[in-house]
Formats: structure tokens, C-alpha cells, sequence
């Protein structure tokens, strides 16, 4: 059952009103004041029951929660901890006076992840799109792909070998099966030789031990396949497929697993040379050419930059209701001139017949194209987009989306403060007879 943010309006003899006590020009009150709450309450009220079980937690601050945890780079438990701290936190998620206790459990920022999908967040980021006004109408923009790592470790056929042993010995001592043999002792003799595998003397001892850790994890899953009943491998069959798997898979195979606890992760090599290989999945950005919003945000797997554009742009103008004239991306969007009726603009040796203004036009348009680096870097630095710790293919579209919310806010934030600096630089020119004492300024 839906439940009911505080009463605004409601007076108390004893407690200060917060929005009393707090500072009106600060960017984050300024900020509770401009988001369209009722909005969010009116896209998620149809995914709570009316007349059954206790009502849940209000609407607006689950979606603060979720804002504030993406503002300031948090976890799940460090945001339900700050926010217990910081009175700006809970003026922003729609509180009356001062809490002195928790406001959730951190299991119940997943539980509303879920509930909202997708769908949800792609709301969020829609609201953080028109807060902007006209800047974020702008027919011009320019996109760009990055990668979105995964929290996982770096994937070896080692560790996925010893995970695939722990899992099967997990699942014999909660089943009651009896294995042969657990080979506790030997696993930990055999790792022991992996160490300094790459000294000349050491290699070949290694890759002897590397097999047997291999051999006795296959010998473990197919122990468990003869002792299980019909019954159990059903239970368990999603899992033996995924060790099997990867027990086949070899070094030059398509579509290998990295992590069995998240075997949708891709290995992606974006030509870095600090880092050459990274594993997530890929993400789509769309800026504005000149105010720089994000207004397209996408997961797009492990595709080629080229096919990930049309999605991409529906999806910009689906969110701010405005056609796309002209996207301006880089060379890896290579074979791409015209989706729909926006066209593509990518740098390419200027034709001999072109004329110099029209030369010009197009490098201050390639430059400006830069532009998306810095911010996918924030987004990176500042906002919870350089790895990922939500599970699933969900988990990455939602982190996504949010990070890109997230960095619209900011820059909104950014400005509101930007605007009462001047007025407060202005105000006091003005007033500089000091007659007159100015005491929220």
C-alpha cells in the first residue's frame, strides 16, 4: 500500500519547522523546491496496492533516496546513514521537522529499485531533463560510448575453477550429498603453485596445476549430477549449466563467461593503454552541444557504436519530446550519415569544392564534440558510473540512467548558487551606505 509523505504545513510547539531553520539559498533547498514531486507520486502510485498490507514508505523520499545516493557517489547503507545527519537530506525528502531515526532499511532502496524498473528511473532522468528548460531543447548534440565496469574481480580460468569447486561443495553440504572427496587439501596445495607463474622455472609447475584445479572441478559438477535427485537438479539446473559452460568455453570462444555471479558482463577493449581490457558493458551517452545536459542515457551491451545510435536517439527524443537535427559523434561511429531525419556529423578529410566557412563550421563542431569526454569522466569520478554494484542487465540500465540524472541535478545545483552569488555581489554594491544590515545574505 502507497504511502504518505509528512505534512508540510503542519506546525509544531516544540520542534522548529525545518524549512524555518534552513538556509533558502542553498542549492539543494532551492532544488526540493523546483522537482515536480507530484509527478513521481502520480508515475508510481499504479505500483502500489490500495487496500492491502502495511503502507509502504512515501514515494518522494524513496526517489530522494535514490537522488541523493547518486549525487554523493554513496552506498545503499552510507546514504539511510547521512542522511540521519545532514537536515538539508531531510528537508529535500520532504520532512517537516528534524528525524532522529532511520528513515529506511538499505534492503528497501533494492526492493523500490525493483519496483520501479527501469521505466522508473528513465522518469527521474526525464525530470532532470525539464528542469533545465530551453537549455535542454536544443537540436544539436553530440553522443558518445564509454564502458560501465562491472563489480567483479579480474576473471581468470583459475578463480572461475575454485569459485565452480566452492560452489559445488556448498551446494552437497545443503543438500546432504556425500562427495567423494572434497579436495579442501589439494585445492590449497595447487594454488600454492600458481604463485609467480610467469618466472620461466615456475610455468610449466603452474599450468600442471591450473589443469588439475580444472579436473577437479568438472569431476565435482558431474559427481553432483549422478548423486542429485530429479528433483534437486531442477533446483539447481540454471547453475550446472554455468559451470559447465565454463569448464568448455576456451580461449578463442565468442560470448565467454567472466564472473559466475554475473555472466551477462562483456570484455571490452576501448584502446586504452593504461587499461586494455575492461569488463561491464557498454553505455551510450547524449549531450546537448552547448549546455552540455544529458539527455540520452542507454545500455547497449557490447554492440558497435554504429548500430547503438538509433536507439540512443529515440530514446533523447522520447524524453524531452524534440527532434534531433544533428548528432555529432567521433570516428568509431564509422559507416553512419542519416538515422531518420537526424543527421550524423563525424570528422573526415574536407572535400576539395568546400568552401572555407562551411570548414571552419564543421572543426568548431568537432571540437565542441570534445566536450563529452570531461563530463563522462564526472560521471566517472562523482557519480557511481565507474563501477557498478547493482546485479543484472537491470542493475547496469538503472545505475546508468541514474548517474546521468544525477550530473543533470548537479549542474542545476551548480547554477541556482551561481545565481545567488551574483545577486549577493549585486545586492551589496547597491546597499554599500551600510545603513541597512542584511542578515540572510
Amino acid at each position: 500500500m502507497k504511502g504518505n509523505s509528512p505534512d508540510q504545513s503542519q506546525k509544531s510547539l516544540f520542534n522548529t519547522p525545518l524549512k524555518e531553520m534552513l538556509n533558502p539559498k542553498n542549492g539543494l533547498y532551492q532544488l526540493a523546491e523546483m522537482i515536480p514531486w507530484e509527478e513521481f507520486e502520480k508515475e508510481f502510485a499504479v505500483l502500489y496496492t490500495k487496500n492491502f498490507g502495511r503502507p509502504a514508505k512515501p514515494i518522494r523520499l524513496m526517489v530522494s533516496l535514490l537522488i541523493l545516493k547518486q549525487l554523493s557517489g554513496l552506498g545503499d547503507e552510507t546514504v539511510v546513514e547521512q542522511w540521519l545527519q545532514n537536515p538539508y537530506w531531510q528537508y529535500f525528502s520532504g520532512e517537516n521537522i528534524f528525524q532522529w531515526k532511520y528513515p529506511v532499511e538499505p534492503s528497501d532502496l533494492v526492493h523500490f529499485r525493483k519496483r520501479i524498473g527501469i521505466k522508473g528511473v528513465e522518469k527521474i532522468l526525464e525530470v532532470s531533463i525539464k528542469l533545465h528548460g530551453k537549455s535542454s531543447k536544443e537540436k544539436d548534440v553530440v553522443v558518445d560510448t564509454t564502458v560501465q565496469e562491472k563489480n567483479i574481480t579480474f576473471p581468470t580460468d583459475v578463480k572461475l575453477h575454485m569459485k565452480i569447486i566452492d560452489q559445488c561443495n556448498k551446494i552437497s553440504r545443503k543438500e546432504g550429498i556425500e562427495v567423494r572427496q572434497s579436495y579442501k587439501r589439494t585445492v590449497k596445495k595447487l594454488l600454492l603453485k600458481q604463485r609467480f607463474r610467469n618466472h620461466p622455472k615456475n610455468r610449466k609447475k603452474a599450468l600442471r596445476a591450473a589443469r588439475k584445479i580444472k579436473t577437479i572441478a568438472g569431476r565435482l559438477v558431474r559427481e553432483l549430477y549422478r548423486k542429485m535427485s530429479g528433483k534437486q537438479i531442477k533446483n539447481y539446473e540454471d547453475k550446472l549449466k554455468l559451470y559447465e559452460a565454463v569448464l568448455k568455453q576456451k580461449q578463442g570462444d565468442k560470448n565467454k563467461i567472466y564472473s559466475l555471479h554475473e555472466p551477462e558482463v562483456y570484455c571490452i577493449s576501448k584502446g586504452k593503454e593504461h587499461k586494455r581490457y575492461e569488463f561491464g558493458t557498454k553505455a551510450s551517452f547524449v549531450i546537448t552541444k552547448n549546455s552540455g545536459i544529458i539527455v540520452g542515457a542507454l545500455n547497449v551491451k557490447n554492440d558497435y557504436d554504429g548500430h547503438t545510435l538509433e536507439t540512443v536517439l529515440e530514446q533523447s527524443e522520447r524524453l524531452r519530446d524534440k527532434k534531433i537535427k544533428k548528432a555529432i559523434v567521433d570516428r568509431g561511429y564509422q559507416g553512419v550519415t542519416k538515422i531518420g531525419e537526424t543527421e550524423i556529423h563525424r570528422p573526415k578529410k574536407p572535400k576539395r569544392n568546400q568552401s572555407y566557412s562551411e570548414t571552419r563550421r564543421k572543426r568548431k563542431d568537432f571540437r565542441r564534440r570534445a566536450s563529452i569526454e570531461p563530463i563522462i569522466s564526472h560521471l566517472k569520478t562523482d557519480f557511481l558510473l565507474s563501477r557498478n554494484f547493482l546485479k543484472g542487465e537491470a542493475g547496469d540500465s538503472i545505475n546508468l540512467i541514474l548517474s546521468g540524472a544525477a550530473f543533470n541535478l548537479r549542474k542545476l545545483i551548480r547554477k541556482l548558487e551561481f545565481i545567488f552569488a551574483i545577486l549577493k555581489v549585486l545586492f551589496i554594491e547597491k546597499y554599500s551606505d551600510e545603513k541597512i544590515k542584511f542578515n540572510t545574505i
